[in-house]
């Protein structure tokens, strides 16, 4: 858009207009400025969304949906974020809760599974839901440790309800007597990150550094 040749093919053709002449030489230069002004612009634009956004950029997006960052990282706060914004649309339903932690973890609400916790078997409580499968690798990615998770899911639910232990799945597992091969299950490979499968976990209330979710 701002090239020296298209630049110059808006002058009227009294003027010359060979890469060689004066004026082309003149054009170069204000060509190579409005170009380093329109990338610019173009990351400016960019930055507006969460995704993108780093830095001051998303703290004053943080300040419009009032969510101060206090010792979060970029990652983890587009987390809070996300989840903020997200959280003040919540009805507390348990769809609603799934649909939080997904945009929140930029994940399918399908790798998310909550149930409620009155009826459960070994542990029954009333007013209280557990997590079962989460998708770990997301939180693990963000850097976001599990007790501030529960925090963030905690605000999501209704009032009166308690979030209690969540169980997280990895995807390490032993192979069988067929020897079968499969790189997304078994030790990992110090040369290729890709190889290996992650353990689970089971996350329970701690005292760990609060973010200001």
């Amino acid at each position: 858009m701002f090239s020296t040749k298209t630049i110059m093919s808006r002058f009227a053709d009294y003027f010359a207009k060979h890469p060689n002449s004066n004026l082309s030489k003149l054009i170069s230069i204000f060509s190579d400025e409005l170009v380093v002004l329109q990338n610019t612009n173009q990351i400016i634009m960019s930055w507006r969304g969460i995704d993108n956004a780093k830095g001051k950029s998303l703290d004053l997006i943080g300040e419009n949906v009032n969510q101060s960052r206090g010792v979060a990282t970029d990652e983890v706060y587009r987390i809070l974020l996300k989840s903020k914004i997200a959280r003040n649309l919540s009805d507390g339903a348990i769809n609603t809760i799934i649909q939080v932690i997904s945009i929140a973890l930029s994940t399918d609400p399908s790798t998310i599974k909550i149930v409620e916790k009155w009826n459960d078997v070994d542990d029954p409580e009333p007013a209280a839901i557990k997590l079962i499968e989460m998708p770990l690798n997301k939180i693990n990615e963000a850097g976001l440790d599990p007790i501030n998770f529960i925090r963030i899911v905690q605000r999501t639910v209704a009032a009166g309800v308690k979030v209690g232990v969540i169980e997280l799945s990895g995807t390490f597992e032993f192979g069988d007597e067929n020897n079968a091969i499969d790189n997304l299950k078994g030790f990992g490979d110090i040369n290729d990150v890709s190889i290996g499968g992650y353990l689970g976990a089971v996350y329970t209330p701690a005292t760990d550094q609060e973010l200001p979710i």
